[in-house]
C-alpha cells in the first residue's frame, strides 16, 4: 500500500468529535501520520508546541504567510489564524505515509481543492445542532462568548456538508470510528 501523496481530511464544526475520531484512526494499523497545524493562538492547558499545534504567535504566523510557507491558511476568527505548513506535509510523505488532517470546514475544503483526487474529505456531522452545543458546554474549555461564536460558525459549516466526499454522523462514537476506519482503509487501498 503506497500512501505517499495521499491525504485524509477530517472536518467538522467544533465539538462534533473529529479529533476523537482522528486519534482513533491513528491508533489503528493504517499508514497515517497526523499533520500538525500551525496557529497564531496561545496553547491551552496540556497542549504542547510541535505535538498539538505549531504555536507561532500572531507575528510569527503572519511572517510565515509572507514567506509562502503554507499550503493553506485561514483567519478562523479575528487575529486567530490556522494553517498547514508545506514542510509538514513533505515530512509525512517522505516517511511513506498518508497525511491525516484535522481541520475546520473551510480549511478542509481548501485542502480538497489543492489535493483533488489524492484526498479523501470526510465531514463529521453532529446528530443535531442542540447536541453540538451540549458537547461544547460539556468540554468546559470555552467562555460563553466563544461558545456562541462557535455555534454561529457551526450553522455556516453545516451548510457546506455537500462539498465533502463522505459524511459520517457522529451519533454513536464507536460506530462513527468504525465507519471512518472503513472509508479511510478503502481509500488508501486504491
Amino acid at each position: 500500500m503506497n500512501s505517499t501523496g495521499k491525504c485524509i481530511i477530517f472536518s467538522a464544526p467544533s465539538g462534533a468529535g473529529k479529533t476523537t475520531i482522528v486519534r482513533h484512526l491513528l491508533e489503528r494499523s493504517l499508514p497515517l501520520t497526523f499533520s500538525i497545524s500551525a496557529c497564531s493562538r496561545d496553547p491551552r492547558p496540556n497542549e504542547q508546541d510541535g505535538v498539538d499545534y505549531y504555536f507561532l504567535g500572531l507575528e510569527g504566523f503572519k511572517s510565515k504567510i509572507t514567506e509562502n510557507a503554507f499550503i493553506e491558511w485561514e483567519e478562523v476568527y479575528t487575529n486567530n489564524f490556522y494553517g498547514t505548513l508545506k514542510s509538514e506535509v513533505e515530512r509525512i510523505w517522505e516517511m511513506g505515509h498518508a497525511v491525516i488532517f484535522d481541520v475546520d470546514v473551510i480549511g478542509g475544503l481548501n485542502l480538497k481543492k489543492i489535493f483533488k483526487e489524492n484526498a479523501l474529505a470526510i465531514f463529521i456531522q453532529p446528530p443535531s445542532y442542540e447536541e453540538l452545543e451540549k458537547r461544547l458546554r460539556y468540554r468546559s474549555t470555552e467562555t460563553e462568548d466563544k461558545i456562541q461564536q462557535r455555534m454561529a460558525k457551526a450553522h455556516q459549516e453545516l451548510e457546506m456538508v455537500s462539498h465533502f466526499d463522505e459524511v459520517i454522523v457522529n451519533d454513536h462514537l464507536e460506530e462513527a470510528c468504525n465507519l471512518a476506519y472503513e472509508k479511510v482503509n478503502e481509500f488508501l487501498k486504491k
